[in-house]
């Protein structure tokens, strides 16, 4: 199976963003869509990161922007999937 254009996503994207606003998502379909998007863009930033890392010597610099990068997709995944960590103030 092929991956969709960028036309043919943006499309899916609106369609089940109009599907959860309407409330019409009865085996939320949209509902994994919309949430798989949006790891899959948190989790392409990683990518780059880490990419830029490879390719940077490793770096500190590049190591901090990695560890942010990985940090942010945590973040996002636990966000969506309403997974909340106790953080005790550190953070």
């Amino acid at each position: 199976m092929s991956m969709p254009s960028k036309e043919e996503l943006e499309i899916a994207l609106a369609e089940a963003g109009r599907m959860r606003e309407q409330g019409d998502d009865p085996k939320f379909v949209a509902k994994a869509l919309l949430n798989s998007n949006y790891q899959v863009e948190q989790l392409s930033h990683v990518l780059a990161a880490v990419e830029l890392y490879f390719h940077s010597g490793m770096a500190v610099t590049e190591h901090q922007k990695l560890k942010k990068a990985v940090e942010k997709a945590k973040e996002a995944i636990d966000r969506s999937g309403g997974i909340e960590h106790e953080s005790f103030g550190l953070r």
